[in-house]
């Protein structure tokens, strides 16, 4: 073989390094349209489909996305180590601490409906009452998870997008009153796999700011 050129072979660059400088979370019932995709023909953010709301502010913990992965093994006599592995579950959840006591915190967290009959009214409009059923719903969501990032050489916004078609609520946190820190509603999301998308979740990368890395540079070549 030819002689190789390490700094050639690693191929390091600092411009692929993301970082998520500004993020939002989108939730809506399952009677809104899944996201097909995100982005037009020209790598532009499109809008939501109507039904998705906001989420707000969140800890700076931001999301944290967490994936359970088992194994099932076969061992043999004549190996110390698996014969055979094949994938039992793959699991994938969101976890995120919400600030503000908007209808999409406080909807997710107490698993109320995001629209329709049960779900709370605008903020200024109504009184906002529910009370906890004895038989809890099981109510599916849709997520969107959009996180902006910049090139750095140019400065134009690319994103990373994550949708979760069909999402349950599978863990939430403490919420706890006191006057030191503000009124926070923690929840988990399980993604399901959604019959329509066929699949539990969908990842987009794409923008301005990811569209004007040379060809050479963003196929690593």
């Amino acid at each position: 073989m030819a002689a190789g050129n390490f700094t050639t072979m690693a191929d390091l660059r600092t411009s692929l390094i993301r970082k998520a400088l500004r993020y939002a979370i989108f939730a809506a019932d399952t009677t809104a349209d899944a996201v097909e995709d995100p982005f037009d023909i020209a790598g532009i953010l499109q809008t939501l489909p109507a039904g998705y709301v906001p989420v707000g502010y969140t800890t700076t913990d931001g999301v944290t996305f967490s994936g359970d992965l088992s194994n099932s093994d076969v061992e043999s006599g004549q190996s110390s180590s698996p014969t055979r592995s094949d994938v039992e579950t793959d699991i994938q959840t969101a976890q995120w601490v919400p600030q503000e006591t908007n209808a999409a915190a406080v909807s997710l967290y107490e698993n109320l409906p995001l629209t329709g009959a049960g779900a709370l009214p605008a903020i200024g409009t109504a009184a906002w009452t529910w009370s906890r059923p004895l038989v809890p719903p099981t109510l599916y969501r849709r997520l969107i998870f959009i996180a902006e990032d910049l090139n750095k050489v140019t400065g134009e916004a690319l994103y990373i997008v994550r949708h979760f078609p069909s999402a349950l609520r599978s863990g939430r946190e403490d919420e706890q009153w006191t006057r030191t820190a503000e009124i926070s509603r923690g929840v988990t999301y399980q993604a399901y796999v959604d019959e329509a998308a066929g699949t539990d979740s969908l990842t987009w990368i794409d923008g301005p700011g990811w569209r004007s890395f040379a060809p050479e540079e963003e196929g690593g070549a």
